[in-house]
């Protein structure tokens, strides 16, 4: 197996066309060709990871954050970013990261948190915008279902908990073909009417590719007639943060100190106690003070999330429950998601999760 059909396998986890635009994810050190003699996979990846997918004979890192995000201009090894880059490249290991296209899907970091935290009824807490795709495109009507169907099987006509969704209306239509044409019907020169269907159907922006190549395959002439545009639906299986609740609701003291069990965490700082029962809990990895009211506007009783600043804790306006756990612990998680589904596609060769802890912030 090589590079790209392993990074093809966490595509279906997590499509990278639904990464945020300041990231940086991807195969981001390697050759996307090089076959794969095993798999570390990783929160981070540092000096000390990469050593231990030499000593494991491990060609490819799959880390959760990018080691590279933004752009690099010298690689001296005077950073640790640079040292980590040499190494990579010296000892010919791929470095892949999938940061928030992983924190976008539906079964990525926010999932992972929700499990443990073992919320039910759970809604993506800021569903993305802009992901949902229509295609309209005209076939002869003796072909329409055949066309209709490949269309189904590259992905498209999927609507929240529906498949094989289309509209379709009954028409006329005409064309003439020119002297380097080549009609299926009718001659150059003529003007042909036939009797055509118009489809029309929704797909995921990340499936554009494999919907176009299906409908290029099934359609019977030789140039085909489409419009692709771009939805305002939100997409209720890709987006940030999560929202959901407990069976039974426990108090503001209880849950923290679960809270701080559950997640492994040696500090939790909090917003003002309300002296409410907490029972809706919205959570999102990472840095998260930007979903505060998305949260409140949700009707979460607690937010739980990371990296808030002095001020943020003021937003809470004793309306819900601000729980800062630390960056890392929202995220610790993660990597064994990565791992679990990795073993699970792959059988062939080794896949391993990485015994080094890379939170870099300690607690006394």
């Amino acid at each position: 197996m090589k590079v790209k059909e392993v990074i093809k396998l966490l595509e279906e986890l997590s499509p990278l066309a639904y990464s945020e635009s300041f990231d940086n994810t991807g195969l981001l050190v390697g050759d996307a060709n090089e076959t794969v003699s095993g798999i570390l996979v990783t929160l981070d990846t540092l000096e000390n990871v990469v050593d231990e997918a030499i000593k494991n004979k491990c060609n490819l890192i799959v880390s959760f954050h990018p080691i590279i995000f933004s752009g690099l201009k010298k690689i001296t090894g005077k950073t640790y970013v640079e040292r980590v880059v040499q190494k990579a490249i010296k000892h010919d290991i791929a470095i892949f990261s999938n940061h928030t296209a992983l924190d976008n899907s539906w079964n990525g970091v926010n999932a992972m948190i929700s499990e443990k935290l073992g919320l039910v009824n759970r809604n993506l807490l800021i569903p993305q915008n802009e992901t949902i795709k229509k295609l309209i495109t005209y076939i002869p009507s003796k072909d329409a279902e055949n066309v209709r169907n490949t269309l189904f099987k590259a992905g498209g006509g999927t609507i929240g908990n529906y498949e094989n969704c289309s509209f379709n209306v009954e028409g006329k239509g005409s064309f003439k073909g020119n002297e380097d044409s080549n009609p299926v019907k009718g001659k150059k020169g003529e003007i042909i009417f036939e009797a055509e269907t118009q489809i029309g159907i929704t797909f995921a922006k990340h499936l554009q590719s494999n919907i176009l190549k299906a409908l290029f395959e099934a359609h019977p002439y030789e140039e085909v007639a489409y419009e692709i545009t771009t939805l305002e639906n939100q997409n209720q299986y890709f987006g940030m943060g999560m929202i959901g609740e407990f069976e039974k609701a426990m108090d503001e003291i209880a849950f923290l100190e679960f809270l701080k069990k559950t997640m492994k965490t040696d500090c939790i700082r909090h917003s003002q106690l309300l002296k409410k029962s907490i029972n809706k809990v919205a959570v999102l990895g990472g840095s998260g003070s930007f979903a505060i009211e998305a949260a409140k506007k949700a009707g979460a009783d607690a937010f739980v999330s990371a990296d808030f600043k002095y001020h943020d804790f003021f937003k809470a306006e004793n309306t819900v429950l601000l729980a800062d756990i630390g960056h890392y612990e929202s995220e610790q998680y993660t990597k064994e998601l990565l791992h679990a589904f990795l073993k699970k596609k792959i059988t062939t060769f080794a896949v391993l999760l990485s015994q080094i802890n890379t939170n870099p912030i300690s607690y006394l």
